[in-house]
């Protein structure tokens, strides 16, 4: 039988599939043939698929190079047919050497030497692997290629076998190598065609026998109907098709007559199929998948996949269909964000389900993580490590790149990208980057992964963000220790010059029934700014409001100091239900930005009785609790400071701008006291206008003209 001309047969149906006209043959399909000028012999019986490894031996050899299929006919009877799967492989001769001792594949003396001519047959067994669920059949060809055409770099032709019978719909995957082996075996994998995508389906007989199938939705159902004749018996199979090995089968039963079969919406993945047959013995089988290309299946299958760690460093893709997915390794912020992905260790590759995957690192860490990506889409994210190794840890990762010649670089994997180490910059790696360094060089930090092109180094800081509040905390409680001693000491020492302490906190009780306490606490930036503070406190103190602030103070301040009146004051305030007011100006912002940046003043820098620079190291600390709401309120004056140039630490409050918004801060400084809207805006005015000298004096460069946009009370004045 002479050769026909192959195509490429595209069998990947789909949803619709086509309908294929398809070759007739007539006799035996059980035959081999092969190109002219080569002969070829088939073996009478199957044999067994058992390749063994590839060999290597000297000289000329003969390998396939290509695979190729074509569906046809067998018909041994003119309407009684069947599916077959023609294969042809193409041919080629090839040369292999052996490699002298100390020489490569190429050069030598052994390739310059001439050549003489060749004059020997080649000769090889081509078998080819037919494999369809639930059966699979080998065949084997010998072939002999005459010295004529056994040529180094040609190709020889091809063998032709007709035809593996297949079922109706089946997925089908083929093999085929060389005995002996010198080259991998080619493989192909197919999905045919059923009944319904055959336009000479009149010509096989169990295509006019088996039941007719068809998939129907209906809310959150799906609905297989069988229509069949009644008292007809058929079995339906309902599996998984696999990409690699059998089918796994989910439901079969042996059914009669008419029948619908309802599945739940969340059972439908794209690899389900069905498979139906008549109950007669060598009944064809139909079988279809109708939800490859459903978009509620592939969510299914994304709900339904998983990650697992496998002891010591291997992990798991678990699917029950095979997923088009790429996996990448990362590191997870302790502080929340995007997981960033690590290239090294591990770059993007295609993912095998149920298939174990090893981990190229040296050991664990809470925040390594595996994301899986469909289409460039993050669709899995797991923290391997996370239980086993307990919570996402505050560490730094370095990453050591090495170059030709020994050249090392380091820098630390920051959201904003990898910060080179030592540097100058202002972020968080930056700062610690001379102690990271050092911990590094001492053999603090744990290596994650190494290799020729590099390593992973994961530093621990929590050392350094703990360090110094740990100190703030037992200086505050240290001073609160001395402040309570010296209290208690001065409360004999002066009884003659103060009320009795029954008396005081009767007058205490008075004024936080009459409208709550308030502490102002700025920085003295200059002369003006203090004036300033001090309308404000005036104006305030003759509202329902006790008022502290450290201009009246003075002597005490200098007595006690800074830090022990602010903790006395702070107190006192608390248990009266007031709320602390921290006036911010351009110098308080340098304080707070200083603090925040760890960068702490020199001694010296700041006044001695500034109590705005003693009170940030028991003012940040409620602020980074939580603790602020409720017992702060932010103020800024119009004109010298915008509310947004205010840190965003402390905007977790309210952060008023005065006068601007005078009734809003009168309101949240006496609270559920605070009387009717009118006489809030009575007092609001009141205010204002005790304020407006101070800051007409006080005009930097581009304030604006007196008069003009300084809120309530503005119009009419010169």
């Amino acid at each position: 039988m002479m050769p026909v001309p192959w195509f490429l047969l595209s069998l990947a149906l789909g949803r619709s599939p086509v309908v294929v006209s398809l070759e007739r043959i007539v006799g035996p399909h059980h035959v081999a043939s092969c190109s002219p000028g080569i002969s070829c012999h088939l073996w009478d019986s199957d044999v067994l698929c058992l390749p063994g490894s590839i060999v290597s031996a000297p000289g000329l050899v003969l390998v396939p190079t290509q695979l190729q299929t074509e569906l046809v006919l067998s018909c041994p009877l003119e309407t009684d047919c069947d599916l077959c799967v023609r294969v042809a492989v193409l041919l080629a001769v090839l040369e292999h050497r052996e490699e002298s001792e100390g020489e490569g594949n190429f050069g030598g003396a052994a390739d310059m030497a001439p050549k003489e001519p060749r004059n020997v047959s080649l000769q090889a067994q081509v078998v080819l692997s037919f494999q369809a669920y639930p059966t699979a059949r080998c065949v084997l060809v010998e072939v002999r290629v005459p010295a004529t055409l056994a040529q180094p770099g040609q190709s020889v032709g091809s063998v032709v076998f007709d035809c593996f019978k297949a079922a109706l719909g089946a997925e089908v995957q083929i093999w085929s190598y060389t005995q002996p082996r010198y080259e991998k075996e080619l493989n192909l994998t197919q999905q045919l065609p059923d009944c319904r995508g055959l336009e000479v389906r009149d010509r096989i007989q169990s295509c006019q026998a088996l039941p007719w199938l068809k998939v129907s939705a209906d809310g959150d159902g799906v609905h297989l109907l069988l229509n069949v004749s009644e008292e007809q018996r058929f079995g339906l199979l309902l599996y998984w098709s696999q990409a690699q090995g059998p089918p796994k089968t989910w439901w079969q039963r042996n059914l009669t007559g008419p029948q619908t079969i309802t599945l739940n919406h969340t059972d439908l993945v794209p690899c389900l199929c069905v498979q139906v047959w008549p109950l007669e013995p060598d009944s064809a089988r139909t079988s279809i998948c109708p939800f490859r290309e459903d978009p509620r299946a592939l969510r299914n299958l994304w709900r339904a996949a998983h990650l697992q760690l496998l002891p010591p460093r291997t992990w798991r893709l678990d699917a029950p269909c095979s997923l088009p997915a790429v996996a990448t390794l990362c590191w997870r912020p302790p502080g929340g964000g995007p997981c960033q992905p690590l290239v090294p260790p591990l770059s993007p590759e295609n993912v095998t389900v149920n298939t174990p995957r090893d981990l190229p690192l040296l050991t664990g860490h809470p925040n390594l993580c595996v994301q899986v990506s469909s289409w460039e889409k993050l669709e899995l994210q797991q923290c391997l490590w996370a239980d086993s190794l307990g919570a996402f840890k505050d560490d730094v990762l370095l990453v050591e790149t090495r170059g030709p010649q020994d050249n090392r670089s380091l820098c630390a994997l920051e959201p904003s990208g990898c910060t080179p180490l030592p540097s100058g910059a202002s972020t968080r790696a930056a700062r610690l980057g001379e102690q990271l360094l050092r911990d590094l060089q001492s053999g603090q930090c744990l290596q994650l992964w190494d290799d020729d092109q590099g390593a992973l180094w994961a530093c621990p800081t929590n050392k350094y963000v703990h360090k110094r509040w740990a100190l703030a905390w037992l200086a505050c409680l240290l001073l609160a220790t001395v402040l309570f001693l010296f209290l208690l000491l001065q409360k004999h020492r002066r009884k003659g010059e103060r009320l009795s302490a029954p008396l005081r906190r009767g007058v205490l009780g008075l004024a936080a029934a009459r409208g709550g306490a308030a502490l102002l606490l700025y920085s003295a930036d200059d002369a003006r700014f203090e004036r300033l503070v001090g309308a404000l406190a005036s104006a305030l103190s003759q509202l329902p409001l006790r008022v502290a602030v450290d201009l009246w103070s003075r002597r005490e301040l200098s007595a006690q100091g800074a830090l022990a009146w602010l903790h006395a004051q702070r107190r006192q305030v608390l248990q009266e239900g007031g709320v602390m007011v921290l006036l911010f100006s351009p110098g308080a912002v340098a304080l707070c930005q200083e603090w925040l940046q760890d960068q702490a003043a020199a001694p010296g820098a700041h006044d001695p009785h500034d109590a705005f620079a003693a009170s940030l190291s028991c003012v940040l600390p409620d602020f980074l609790h939580g603790q602020a709401p409720g017992r702060y309120v932010g103020a800024c004056f119009d004109g010298l400071l915008r509310p947004d140039a205010v840190p965003s630490l402390f905007r977790s409050v309210p952060v008023f701008s005065l006068p601007s918004q005078l009734p809003g801060f009168l309101g949240a400084l006496q609270g559920p006291s605070t009387s009717r809207p009118g006489r809030l805006g009575e007092r609001a005015e009141h205010v204002s206008r005790a304020l407006q000298p101070a800051l007409d004096s006080f005009q930097p460069p581009g304030f604006p003209e007196p008069g003009r946009g300084m809120g309530p009370g503005a119009e009419g004045r010169t």
